[in-house]
Protein backbone atom coordinates (compact mmCIF):
# COMPACT_ATOMS: atom_id res chain seq x y z
CA UNK A 1 0.00 0.00 0.00
CA UNK A 2 2.24 2.79 -1.23
CA UNK A 3 -0.48 5.05 -2.59
CA UNK A 4 -1.04 8.32 -0.70
CA UNK A 5 -4.33 7.16 0.86
CA UNK A 6 -2.39 4.55 2.86
CA UNK A 7 -0.11 7.27 4.18
CA UNK A 8 -3.10 9.33 5.31
CA UNK A 9 -4.69 6.28 6.93
CA UNK A 10 -1.44 5.67 8.82
CA UNK A 11 -1.34 9.33 9.87
CA UNK A 12 -4.91 9.12 11.19
CA UNK A 13 -4.10 5.97 13.15
CA UNK A 14 -1.13 7.60 14.91
CA UNK A 15 -2.96 10.86 15.56
CA UNK A 16 -5.93 8.92 17.00
CA UNK A 17 -3.63 6.75 19.13
CA UNK A 18 -1.85 9.85 20.42
CA UNK A 19 -5.11 11.59 21.31
CA UNK A 20 -6.21 8.48 23.21
CA UNK A 21 -3.24 9.00 25.57
CA UNK A 22 -5.07 12.10 26.80
CA UNK A 23 -8.61 10.74 26.72
CA UNK A 24 -7.81 7.42 28.46
CA UNK A 25 -4.45 7.92 30.23
CA UNK A 26 -5.24 5.27 32.87
CA UNK A 27 -5.36 2.63 30.13
CA UNK A 28 -1.79 3.49 29.15
CA UNK A 29 -0.57 3.87 32.73
CA UNK A 30 -1.76 0.30 33.50
CA UNK A 31 0.48 -1.19 30.82
CA UNK A 32 3.65 0.77 31.60
CA UNK A 33 6.53 -1.49 32.64
CA UNK A 34 7.36 -1.03 36.31
CA UNK A 35 11.05 -0.60 35.54
CA UNK A 36 10.38 2.63 33.60
CA UNK A 37 10.32 5.89 35.57
CA UNK A 38 7.79 8.72 35.41
CA UNK A 39 4.86 6.82 33.94
CA UNK A 40 2.61 9.88 33.64
CA UNK A 41 5.29 11.82 31.78
CA UNK A 42 6.01 8.88 29.47
CA UNK A 43 2.31 8.49 28.62
CA UNK A 44 2.05 12.24 27.99
CA UNK A 45 5.16 12.48 25.80
CA UNK A 46 4.44 9.30 23.86
CA UNK A 47 0.97 10.69 23.08
CA UNK A 48 2.52 13.97 21.91
CA UNK A 49 5.05 12.04 19.80
CA UNK A 50 2.34 9.98 18.11
CA UNK A 51 0.32 13.09 17.28
CA UNK A 52 3.31 15.03 15.95
CA UNK A 53 4.61 12.09 13.91
CA UNK A 54 1.13 11.44 12.50
CA UNK A 55 0.81 15.07 11.43
CA UNK A 56 4.35 14.98 10.06
CA UNK A 57 3.39 12.16 7.68
CA UNK A 58 1.05 14.62 5.93
CA UNK A 59 3.69 17.33 5.45
CA UNK A 60 6.02 16.42 2.56
CA UNK A 61 9.12 18.04 4.04
CA UNK A 62 8.58 16.16 7.35
CA UNK A 63 7.42 12.83 5.94
CA UNK A 64 10.79 11.04 5.94
CA UNK A 65 11.81 12.10 9.45
CA UNK A 66 8.31 11.19 10.68
CA UNK A 67 8.61 7.72 9.17
CA UNK A 68 11.96 7.16 10.88
CA UNK A 69 10.46 8.53 14.11
CA UNK A 70 7.51 6.14 13.87
CA UNK A 71 9.79 3.17 13.30
CA UNK A 72 11.95 4.15 16.27
CA UNK A 73 8.87 4.69 18.43
CA UNK A 74 7.48 1.27 17.49
CA UNK A 75 10.81 -0.34 18.40
CA UNK A 76 10.69 1.33 21.82
CA UNK A 77 7.04 0.31 22.29
CA UNK A 78 8.08 -3.34 21.86
CA UNK A 79 9.29 -3.23 25.46
CA UNK A 80 5.70 -2.55 26.59
CA UNK A 81 4.40 -5.46 24.52
CA UNK A 82 6.95 -7.87 25.98
CA UNK A 83 6.29 -6.55 29.49
CA UNK A 84 2.57 -7.24 29.06
CA UNK A 85 3.43 -10.88 28.36
CA UNK A 86 5.45 -11.15 31.59
CA UNK A 87 2.56 -11.70 34.03
CA UNK A 88 -1.22 -11.81 34.38
CA UNK A 89 -1.21 -8.43 36.15
CA UNK A 90 0.95 -6.84 33.44
CA UNK A 91 -1.41 -8.14 30.75
CA UNK A 92 -4.12 -5.71 31.94
CA UNK A 93 -6.71 -8.43 31.36
CA UNK A 94 -5.96 -8.76 27.65
CA UNK A 95 -5.93 -12.40 26.49
CA UNK A 96 -2.44 -13.80 25.95
CA UNK A 97 -3.11 -14.72 22.30
CA UNK A 98 -3.86 -11.07 21.52
CA UNK A 99 -0.70 -9.95 23.30
CA UNK A 100 1.35 -12.44 21.29
CA UNK A 101 -0.20 -11.25 18.01
CA UNK A 102 0.65 -7.64 18.85
CA UNK A 103 4.37 -8.34 18.50
CA UNK A 104 4.33 -9.28 14.79
CA UNK A 105 1.80 -6.48 14.31
CA UNK A 106 4.46 -4.02 15.52
CA UNK A 107 6.83 -5.29 12.85
CA UNK A 108 4.05 -5.04 10.26
CA UNK A 109 3.48 -1.41 11.26
CA UNK A 110 7.22 -0.75 10.94
CA UNK A 111 7.21 -2.27 7.46
CA UNK A 112 4.13 -0.25 6.48
CA UNK A 113 5.95 2.97 7.47
CA UNK A 114 9.17 1.84 5.74
CA UNK A 115 7.29 1.38 2.45
CA UNK A 116 6.76 5.16 2.25
CA UNK A 117 10.47 6.07 2.34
Amino acid sequence: MTEPIGLYIMACIYIFAGVMHFIKPKMYLRIMPRYLPSHKALVFWSGIAEIILGIGLCIPILKMISIYGIIAMLIVFLSVHFYMLSSKKASAGIPKWILVLRIPLQFGLMYWAWMYL
